[in-house]
């Protein structure tokens, strides 16, 4: 039997280190070819070039498509997206794949999206279903669910989300979040090799925490206020040091890893901020941090794994599942603040330890690389799909159970 063709996309660094499992495994599959097409940020020196990272986990890059053109701000988010609906449009044009891999739900990822639809490429989604009022994410991320045909939702509620939405029970499959697998699977690094291949051996065991800041892109926040309030906040917590990682390249994103830049200069003794840390040495920053800080969505969906107290800033993810490790504040330096102080106690410690993450789904990408040989080699794949109208299914695939 030929082999299909899946294309994945990738844009970004921490969308890699969701996808590395996946595209591990598909590497070995007998039924499917994979065509790792990479752009973004990955593509954009400011941001670290971090298609180093991919090389240097040997994975072919079937081609390397820049949409990025160094400027930031509304505009230049469309401009982005107008390029990479063109220059995905015109790959899929001539290398036809049976589908198309996605995960998640920046700008990039809707874009290629689009291109995939305009070229009647199905899609295929990770990571539908959640919520995040505070990004423009959120309709990039809805868009997405009704354009794809195949879904991995990283947990109950969100796939019942996404069946509300429309689509079919039987094309839904929660089998688990993959940045989950990644925080169970990665092989530790101590706490000493981290800071040494950080080049911050004179940290010693002085506690640190871990803290990333992107902009909202939704609502009216100022994301400059915002990011002030933080280092306010930062600089009042003398008993921690600062391992930091710089915004993504969202509209403002540059501007805040200027901010990052001057004050981490500031205090060398005691700050350090880093364009990407890769996969391993961010899940040991994890393991190892005091506490987390800032409005990622690692913060609220990967930290519950390894229970450590996280600040959760502002209103970027407000509306996902959110744990019982996870402090929610404003961004506001006096609330800041306090809720530092309060993830620091001994009592809120102990509460974060004894938290379960509602993503475990065990061996989730190779779960979810058995759905993608069975689907894509199924006759009908791709037609064209009509909106469920139902209810979500009382015998609706058990997440606790491994797919046949």
């Amino acid at each position: 039997m030929e082999k299909k063709t899946l294309a994945v996309v990738t844009g970004t660094r921490a969308e890699y280190g969701l996808l590395r499992p996946v595209l591990r495994r598909l590497q070995n599959s007998e039924k499917l070819d994979t065509a790792l097409l990479v752009t973004g940020a990955h593509l954009a020196g400011e941001y670290g070039l971090t298609v180093r990272e991919i090389e240097a986990d040997g994975l072919p890059i079937a081609a390397r498509i820049p949409i990025l053109e160094g400027e930031s701000g509304p505009l230049a988010t469309a401009g982005a997206v107008c390029r990479t609906i063109d220059r995905f449009s015109r790959w899929f044009e001539e290398h036809r794949p049976a589908a198309l891999l996605l995960l998640g739900d920046r700008y990039e990822i809707f874009a290629a999206a689009q291109a995939a639809a305009l070229q009647r490429v199905p899609v295929v989604h990770i990571s539908g279903g959640d919520v995040t009022l505070g990004a423009a994410d959120e309709y990039y991320r809805h868009c997405i669910t009704k354009i794809a045909h195949l879904h991995f939702p990283s947990c109950g509620e969100y796939a019942a989300r996404v069946i509300r939405m429309g689509e079919a029970p039987e094309t839904v499959y929660q089998l688990g979040g993959l940045g989950d697998e990644n925080l169970r699977t990665i092989p530790p690094m101590s706490r000493a090799d981290l800071l040494a291949s950080l080049g911050l051996a004179e940290w010693g065991e002085k506690p640190f925490g871990l803290v990333t800041f992107h902009p909202e892109t939704a609502g009216d926040a100022d994301p400059m206020a915002q990011m002030q309030a933080l280092l306010t906040a930062m600089e009042r917590e003398p008993e921690l040091n600062w391992l930091i990682t710089k915004s993504n390249a969202d509209a403002g994103g540059a501007a805040i890893n200027r901010m990052w830049d001057e004050w981490a200069a500031a205090r060398p003794e005691r700050a350090a901020a880093f364009t990407s840390l890769g996969v391993v040495r961010y899940v040991a920053a994890l393991r190892c941090a005091a506490l987390v800080a800032g409005n990622s969505s690692s913060g609220v969906v990967e930290t519950p794994t390894f229970g450590v107290p996280t600040l959760n800033i502002g209103d970027r993810q407000a509306g996902r599942i959110v744990c019982d490790n996870v402090l929610c504040c404003p961004a506001d330096a006096d609330a800041i603040t306090a809720a530092l102080e309060t993830a620091k106690t001994a009592g809120f410690r102990e509460k974060a330890r004894r938290t379960v993450s509602p993503y475990n789904g065990g061996d989730t990408s190779a779960r979810m690389v058995r759905v993608l040989e069975q689907e894509l080699l199924r006759p009908g794949f791709g037609a064209p799909k009509a909106f469920y109208d139902g209810p979500v299914p009382a015998d609706w695939h058990n997440p606790a159970e491994p797919v046949s």
